[in-house]
């Protein structure tokens, strides 16, 4: 075969049509030079492994002659002497035939290849800093450098120049001195060889001290060694004259002459560093990376972060687990602290070393090996508990926030902040501010920011109000955050600082993660309500792969999310890769072909590409609606009214509260309490029928559907249907014995006839999960909704659920409205107004524009969104008519809103705040005052008609 004909195929970058020098083991990909510099240094991939591409076959780099023996190649490797040796290196006294002997030897010879291995596997943690870390940082650092040693020749001239004259001055001095000592003071004393003896020794340190102004002067890096030198070098002047009972002409000590030397500061020597402001940058929003969930905890109270992928978390029944991001346990620690609820009962060091509390409030030291536990600090006062501990990165100290309580107290719960050095021994207490009051009451976690500042979330016990408390390294009180707007109540949990010095805190009142600025500035809620944890809890920020690592304080998962980026200060070629690397090629085939290929016309002679999928995409642009009769959309013939108007009110005999209400007509209404009662009312709010059987509970739980059958849960947690003249009963959908899901409320649906029921599933004795589950008429399941796009759950406990116009399934869930398309399909979730504010959801329902409104038992108001989850207005308030609202029904036919009120309270009330227009005429805006108020007391008057008739209703809300 002529080898010039010879097809070869050359392995290309896959991002790339580069040539391919590395690859990537947690890919796979295959690299080129530049694109492993971005790859490794990507925010998303700066954890992958990359090697040389001969390190995929266990390539050993190459074969080198022994030292000792030049015709021969290294082929063994003592392990003891940790060198290279070659057959002939076999003659040595440590190392002989046969083989057997070197078993029976202290010295084990392993072959190049096995030792290479693990040294290799020893160094990668360096060589994966030097690729992701400073690679990154060289060319921010390198101009600075060049531009500072211009101007550091001048600035330390000026410095040489003042200690110069400082050295004379001082040498001045002491020859007066020693003058007036000799001439004035000793001259009837014996002392005269004393005297000379320490003038000889001064003499010689100035002259040493002017040699090294000397020596260094012409360098800058020296001018640096000099003044250090000065500042260690001096205090080691002794003036021992003992002449503090002599008259002396000037007086002279070395207080002063210290004092006026250490004017020149000289700033701690360490490696130049970038500011984080110039490599990193805030994303438009947190970006979802990974969620897990933790073998062997109920929640995830605290988070400690280790590796990029390992972390210890905790709950509050003395499970401290480490875990990987597979969520699978590697170690427990069985001796930690039990019924600490939410507390930061740990940390780790810079040593992988884990800092716990345990169970007797000592605070312990697990190895990395995770072998020996010892005692860091023992507890020796038995009126102060340690409730959180964190190590300071900036520091090596540990700063541990204890609390104290006091009986017969106007206070009776006082903490304080205490910082031990890595010997264990106590430094520093931080307990009051300027003005001698407590700073803290209970110091649940614990934290440090960029610039020193100590940030503790504090709860206080008496009035479950709480505030993220901040100091200075010294203690002094900077300021203490309440909630946004400002005083507005907060309850922090777990809180954390990231490389741009944000605060970032876990408050239990409105299930958000809130972003502070390092003053306490409210920035943004950077997470609100995230789906599969629904209550943010626990906060670890990872600073390689700048990644966030949030726990829940209701079940057992993590979710981790990005919301820092890298940006390159000198170049755009990063990005342009990356968006290179988006273009999947296999083999040897370019970007281009790969496209030429996916259009398919290689084949057709036309002047421009078109194919059927594209014509079918143009087509589909023209919407086709459902056939069936012309309808007039709601907006031409309904429009609000300025305000909601009390229509009447009722009170209801037979239950313990209005928990929810389902109207049958618009006279008749079912209303049910938590306590199985189950009642059919009129407008009189007599009881006309009552259900035995219903299961207990506030919540959604029955229905009226077209033909006015009562659908509802029974005490077995079957859906029954009762018939209109509720003589008799079925069972519409039975619960299996082995089924661990449970209805929790039902809705039947006037656009589809089907019924849509919210479950839920009890996980654990603390941790559950929810769904909405479709049935047809058949009672049979068509569809299940559970999570959204990235995988993680969207309901926790849908206790009420109700459908739009448009098709959206509209859930009142755990702290959220979670609507989703009819497909599934997360749209949005309401947490409160403003976003983020809090939310504590009951009783919902859809009116005939397709408002969402919704009772939030934090304001005890009805909150009105439009269809998209935006926040419209209070419609009601808590009123004496109303009460607190807890459930809502709206009848299409006469467009009044029905609202229950909970507690002791079982009134029922009725508004109206929808009225009709005329769409035909312009009659509304030519008629006179008098005109439209005739007009409205007709409109007034045929509502009020068809509000007395019992007409079953065609649509329900």
């Amino acid at each position: 075969m002529d080898p010039a004909s010879t097809t070869y195929k050359v392995h290309q970058c896959s991002k790339c049509p580069g040539d391919t020098e590395y690859f990537c083991e947690s890919c796979p990909c295959d690299l080129c030079q530049k694109c492993k510099e971005n790859h490794v240094k990507n925010l998303k991939t700066i954890h992958h492994n990359v090697a040389t591409y001969r390190d995929k076959f266990n390539y050993i780099p190459k074969q080198e002659l022994c030292v000792r023996h030049p015709s021969n190649v290294f082929r063994k490797y003592c392990e003891h002497c940790q060198v290279p040796v070659c057959d002939s290196c076999f003659g040595h006294k440590s190392h002989r035939f046969p083989v057997s002997l070197f078993r029976q030897s202290k010295h084990k010879i392993l072959s190049l290849r096995g030792a290479y291995k693990p040294k290799q596997q020893q160094h990668r943690g360096t060589i994966h800093t030097i690729r992701s870390e400073a690679l990154f940082y060289r060319p921010v650092l390198l101009p600075r450098i060049t531009d500072d040693i211009k101007t550091c020749r001048t600035e330390f001239s000026r410095y040489q120049s003042e200690m110069l004259t400082k050295a004379q001055r001082l040498k001045d001095l002491i020859n007066y001195v020693v003058y007036d000592l000799l001439n004035n003071v000793f001259c009837d004393f014996n002392f005269k060889h004393r005297c000379l003896k320490q003038m000889i020794e001064t003499n010689r340190h100035i002259v040493s001290l002017q040699t090294y102004v000397h020596m260094y002067e012409q360098s800058t890096f020296s001018a640096l060694q000099f003044l250090s030198y000065i500042k260690t070098a001096l205090p080691q002047i002794h003036l021992t004259l003992h002449t503090s009972q002599l008259s002396m002409t000037e007086s002279l000590n070395k207080e002063d002459v210290m004092e006026s030397l250490s004017a020149i500061q000289i700033t701690e020597r360490g490696n130049r560093r970038v500011g984080n402001q110039c490599l990193l940058k805030l994303t438009s929003g947190a970006e979802f990376h990974q969620s897990l969930t933790v073998t062997g905890v109920y929640r995830c109270y605290h988070i400690s972060c280790v590796t990029s992928d390992r972390v210890w978390v905790s709950d509050h029944i003395n499970n401290l687990m480490l875990t990987d991001t597979t969520g699978v346990p590697l170690h427990r620690v069985k001796d930690s602290c039990r019924g600490l609820y939410g507390k930061g009962l740990h940390t780790v060091n810079s040593e992988s070393e884990l800092i716990y509390i345990d169970r007797n409030y000592n605070i312990n030291k697990l190895s990395k090996d995770m072998k020996t536990t010892t005692t860091f600090i023992e507890r020796t006062d038995s009126t102060w508990r340690p409730w959180c501990v964190y190590w300071s990165p900036s520091t090596g100290d540990l700063l541990v926030g204890s609390q104290m309580y006091r009986r017969y107290r106007m206070k009776s719960w006082i903490g304080k902040v205490t910082r031990y050095n890595q010997s264990g021994q106590l430094t520093h207490t931080i307990q009051k501010d300027n003005t001698g009051l407590g700073l803290y009451s209970e110091p649940n976690y614990i934290t440090e920011n960029n610039n020193g500042d100590v940030v503790v979330s504090d709860l206080h016990k008496d009035d479950e109000s709480g505030a993220v408390v901040v100091t200075e390294r010294g203690g002094k009180h900077r300021f203490s955050y309440t909630g946004h707007p400002s005083g507005s109540g907060l309850r922090p949990c777990g809180i954390c600082t990231d490389p741009l010095s944000h605060i970032l805190v876990c408050d239990d009142i409105t299930k958000t993660v809130q972003m502070l600025d390092r003053d306490g500035q409210f920035l943004s809620h950077l997470l609100i309500r995230p789906s599969g944890i629904f209550y943010p809890w626990s906060l670890s920020y990872d600073v390689i792969p700048h990644r966030l690592w949030v726990g829940s304080g209701d079940n057992n998962t993590v979710v981790i999310y990005r919301y820092i980026t890298r940006q390159d200060a000198l170049t755009a070629s990063a990005d342009v890769m990356e968006s290179l690397g988006e273009i999947s090629t296999t083999g040897t085939e370019t970007p281009q072909q790969d496209t030429a290929d996916k259009l398919h016309t290689s084949q057709l002679s036309m002047t421009e590409s078109l194919n059927k999928e594209d014509v079918m995409e143009s087509l589909s642009a023209i919407q086709i609606t459902e056939r069936g009769n012309r309808r007039v959309g709601n907006q031409c013939l309904l429009k609000l009214m300025s305000s909601a108007k009390l229509h009447q009110s009722l009170t209801v005999t037979g239950v313990r509260g209005c928990y929810h209400i389902s109207c049958v007509t618009s006279d008749r209404v079912w209303v049910s309490d938590y306590e199985n009662n189950l009642m059919l009312t009129d407008t009189t709010g007599v009881p006309l029928h009552r259900v035995e059987d219903l299961c207990s509970g506030d919540r959604g739980l029955h229905t009226v559907n077209s033909e006015s059958e009562l659908i509802y849960i029974d005490r077995k947690y079957n859906i029954k249907k009762q018939s209109k003249d509720m003589k008799t009963t079925k069972t519409l959908i039975k619960k299996t014995i082995f089924s661990k899901w449970e209805p929790l409320c039902v809705y039947w649906s006037p656009s589809t006839g089907d019924l849509l029921v919210g479950m839920y599933r009890e996980i654990t004795e603390y941790t559950g999960t929810g769904k909405v589950t479709r049935y047809n008429q058949s009672g049979q399941l068509t569809h299940t909704i559970q999570k959204d796009n990235t995988g993680l759950g969207l309901y926790r406990v849908p206790l009420y659920i109700t459908e739009n116009n448009n098709g959206d399934v509209v859930v009142s869930d755990f702290s959220a409205v979670v609507v989703t398309e009819r497909g599934g399909r997360h749209r949005f979730s309401y947490t409160g107004h403003p976003s983020g504010s809090g939310l504590e959801p009951c009783g919902i329902c859809t009116d005939a524009l397709s408002h969402i409104l919704v009772c939030d038992n934090t304001t005890n108001t009805v909150q009105m969104l439009d269809r998209d989850g935006q926040f419209l207005s209070h419609l009601l308030t808590e009123s004496q008519e109303m009460g607190s609202p807890r459930s809502l029904s709206y009848d299409v036919n006469t467009h009044r809103l029905w609202v229950g009120s909970w507690g002791n309270n079982k009134k029922v009330c009725v508004y109206r705040y929808i009225t009709r227009q005329d769409a035909l005429t312009d009659e509304d805006t030519h008629s006179t005052d008098e005109d439209t108020h005739s007009r409205d007391e007709d409109t007034h008057s045929r509502d009020e008609d068809v509000f007395s008739s019992s007409t079953p209703a065609v649509e329900w809300r």
